[in-house]
């Protein structure tokens, strides 16, 4: 008599052909087909199978062992390797004939990237995107695409897929990994994976852990409220404001097209945003959670753009953002940003807070952040220069995690301040050969006294400091640099990096809800 077990795998055959085992023995979505794994550290490999089966990892000469625990998961870590841009394949071997194998395998350099829309963009958006198609034949470089949604709570399985950088693959690429990716291929000379995990229009929330921002008692406020909101939402009354508004937009819209002015910024479809990001924490539970232990080098993040409206936060948040996925990760791995560029000619203090929040984030141990304060665009929130963008994040990898020589790790961050006379005089790190970009005076600094009224200041540049004052203001106590959304600013270092937006007080600063 045949039993059940005989007549599901008779079944199985019949449906799936070959794959007799390929919805209980299964691989993590990131160990798959061309992928990259990082060399030198202990390699993790997971799956699935039956609840405490034996299974057996075989790649580059080492074999490994793991038993699937009661819910049928198992992990293994393989020792570290050297670089290999050898093609080979990895086995994964069970109980009955179980055995998946992972083929086109490589090891070298693996980094993760995440954010809203300017770390999604692809290459096809870019500048040059012709150019850059026809000579992006490196099959060494590889990008992984995180394609699941949200979700409500951590995910252990997760969609995607690699691909092999060729003319006909790059345009989908994340571009600022791709050229970040590149130059560390280039400059390093080992394969380069690049794990793509990003959602445009996406607030920092939904990418945070849970935990993170409950447990703390500057953020947790913000997670109720928006859990809340997002509990309480009513599809309905959310549709139906939508239509109304965008209805007045394209009555605005239409005027401005024909006077030949700035378009207003069309609403946002909420359902179609709440399908994007889920709630808060969905994100990481959804796009981030599943992707752990796979192993990386260093991890990447370029957002902001959707916390303008609460940009005092945004420190703390990006704070709980590094820390929380280093312990994901179980690894404090190199990370660094992307500072929000300039963009628009508005008196909001938004984006100059946004940038002094991810410039005090650097306190954080390895970490690093990428100045574009000269490379936005004010009519456009996703400028196409992403080709600096990842250059200039490469330079910090470059110098820090691979101890290579580049013309600068950073653009000119402020180091300290002090008065002297009717002038103050402002330190700066990361300023060797400090001058003007244009060769021009120094533009965009202000200054003010005791009265906290601003007044434009001129400014002269000796060794790695500048010297600001104002016959205005007779007795300074603060100056500020390129304090504004889109600041008409000029100072570089030797390598033309542009400074930071900063300033010296600590006062007060409106921020504008959007």
């Amino acid at each position: 008599m045949r039993t059940p077990r005989f007549l599901a795998l008779l079944l199985a055959v019949f449906i799936g052909g070959t794959s007799l085992f390929a919805a209980g023995f299964r691989l993590a979505a990131p160990i798959s087909d061309h992928m990259v794994l990082q060399r030198e550290k202990p390699i993790a490999v997971w799956g699935w199978a039956d609840a405490g089966e034996s299974v057996t990892v075989a790649f580059a000469g080492q074999s490994k062992t793991a038993t699937a625990d009661a819910d049928g998961k198992w992990t293994l870590k393989l020792d570290a390797l050297a670089a290999s841009a050898e093609p080979r394949t990895l086995v994964v071997t069970g109980k009955d004939g179980h055995k998946l194998e992972v083929k086109d395998v490589l090891v070298g350099e693996v980094w993760l990237g995440s954010g809203q829309s300017n770390m999604a963009m692809t290459v096809a958006g870019c500048y040059r995107f012709d150019e850059e198609k026809s000579a992006a034949k490196y099959p060494l470089i590889r990008h992984y695409q995180e394609s699941s949604t949200h979700a409500e709570q951590p995910q252990a399985e997760g969609k995607g897929s690699w691909k092999a950088c060729t003319p006909d693959n790059v345009g989908g690429f994340s571009a600022v990994l791709y050229f970040f990716g590149r130059e560390i291929h280039r400059e390093v000379g080992v394969p380069v994976g690049l794990v793509n995990t990003s959602v445009g229009g996406t607030p920092i929330e939904s990418w945070v852990a849970a935990e993170a921002q409950s447990s703390h008692p500057e953020t947790k406020a913000n997670f109720d409220a928006q859990l809340k909101a997002y509990q309480a939402f009513d599809a309905a009354k959310a549709t139906a404001l939508y239509e109304k508004q965008l209805a007045a937009w394209k009555i605005t819209a239409a005027k401005a097209k024909a006077a030949k002015t700035e378009l207003p910024r069309k609403p946002i479809d909420p359902i179609a945003m709440r399908k994007f990001k889920g709630g808060p924490a969905g994100l990481y539970n959804g796009k981030v959670a599943n992707l752990a232990p796979y192993t990386l080098r260093g991890m990447l993040w370029y957002q902001g753009e959707g916390n303008a409206g609460n940009a005092g936060l945004y420190d703390k948040q990006l704070s709980q953002l590094v820390t929380s996925w280093r312990t994901l990760w179980s690894d404090e791995v190199p990370f660094a940003w992307v500072q929000l560029p300039n963009y628009r000619d508005s008196d909001s203090e938004s984006w100059p807070r946004i940038r002094e929040s991810m410039m005090k984030v650097l306190a954080l141990p390895k970490t690093g952040m990428a100045i574009t304060l000269d490379i936005g665009d004010p009519k456009d929130i996703h400028p196409k220069n992403k080709q600096d963008v990842g250059l200039r994040l490469s330079y910090w990898a470059l110098a820090t995690v691979y101890g290579k020589n580049v013309p600068a790790v950073s653009g000119p961050l402020p180091a300290g301040s002090k008065v002297e006379g009717a002038s103050l005089r402002v330190s700066l790190q990361h300023a060797a050969g400090l001058k003007t970009r244009d060769g021009a005076p120094l533009r965009g600094f202000r200054i003010a006294g005791a009265d906290k009224v601003w007044k434009n200041a001129s400014a002269r540049i000796e060794g790695t400091e500048v010297v600001v004052s104002s016959p205005e203001v007779t007795a300074p106590v603060a100056a500020r640099y390129a304090w504004a959304e889109n600041p008409d600013c000029n100072l570089v270092n030797g390598a033309g990096l542009p400074a930071t937006s900063f300033r010296t007080d600590d006062w007060p600063v409106p921020t504008a809800k959007r």
